[in-house]
């Protein structure tokens, strides 16, 4: 599967971008699945459901399923924030996972950044980001080689990303650790 994540600061537009490309692979034939960093306690549960009752009652996960969804909820007993990698490998198979959110993660990445939002870039400093996707180009407070998006055309994001598929190919460290341990 292939794995391109989206980072910037909220505001800047990740999730409409997100949306605009999860529709545009799918018309393009390709599963999607997409992966967001949630920042602070967030509840996808509603007081008084059974999946809450049980979660509350002190459940480590909740397994909802029916004939057209599924969802898990998982109660971590120490504070935890997983890894990208370690989420990524609670998917499964799909053509394209869009990441969001995950900043500093070590997956290829676009940046997304708005001047307006008056936060700093992140590409100088991250060797992952391989393409920023913006409405004000002119405004980028450093100079840089890296491709340059028009945040507002989707399609043309999509384009960039289909262009070169085998780039975003996913390999993760996590298989290439338990490889090397059986070594």
């Amino acid at each position: 599967m292939k794995v391109v994540g989206f980072c910037g600061y909220s505001g800047s537009g990740k999730t409409t971008l997100v949306e605009q490309l999860v529709s545009r692979f799918r018309l393009a034939g390709q599963r999607v699945s997409v992966v967001k960093h949630a920042h602070h306690g967030f509840d996808i549960d509603r007081p008084g459901k059974d999946s809450y009752r049980h979660r509350e009652a002190g459940a480590f996960e909740v397994l909802i399923a029916s004939d057209r969804r599924l969802a898990k909820i998982r109660e971590y007993e120490l504070r935890a924030d997983p890894t990208v990698h370690q989420l990524l490998a609670e998917l499964y198979e799909v053509d394209w996972v869009l990441v969001e959110g995950f900043k500093h993660a070590d997956v290829l990445k676009l940046e997304i950044w708005r001047a307006e939002t008056g936060k700093p870039v992140q590409y100088p400093n991250d060797p992952y980001v391989v393409a920023i996707a913006t409405d004000s180009a002119d405004r980028l407070p450093q100079p840089t080689g890296l491709p340059l998006l028009d945040l507002n055309d989707p399609d043309a994001v999509t384009a960039f990303l289909l262009a070169d598929p085998a780039r975003y190919e996913y390999r993760s460290p996590l298989d290439d650790a338990f490889a090397a341990a059986a070594d």
